[in-house]
């Protein structure tokens, strides 16, 4: 199921902006991410929150919930929105 929240909005904030006004550059951001998020680690890391999502039933059923790492190896359930901003605020320093 996609994400509902996925591709609804433009950002406002100056990255974004930027990326907006640059196609080259959103291309070349478009890239690495592609060949990062590929990568066995994020493969690896993205299944194990998918894992925990079915294993607490919140898994595709449209809740706006995800398991949220606290720590490298903890997790928690958290709101799509405040998770996906703790991530911005570099949360794993």
């Amino acid at each position: 199921m996609r994400n509902k929240i996925a591709g609804t909005k433009t950002g406002a904030s100056r990255s974004a902006k930027y990326y907006q006004e640059n196609p080259e550059a959103r291309a070349k951001k478009e890239s690495y991410d592609r060949e990062y998020h590929s990568t066995e680690e994020r493969k690896k890391y993205r299944a194990n929150l998918n894992k925990k999502n079915r294993e607490k039933g919140t898994y595709g059923n449209g809740d706006k919930k995800d398991v949220a790492h606290k720590s490298k190896t903890k997790t928690r359930m958290q709101s799509q929105s405040s998770n996906r901003a703790d991530k911005k605020n570099n949360f794993f320093k």
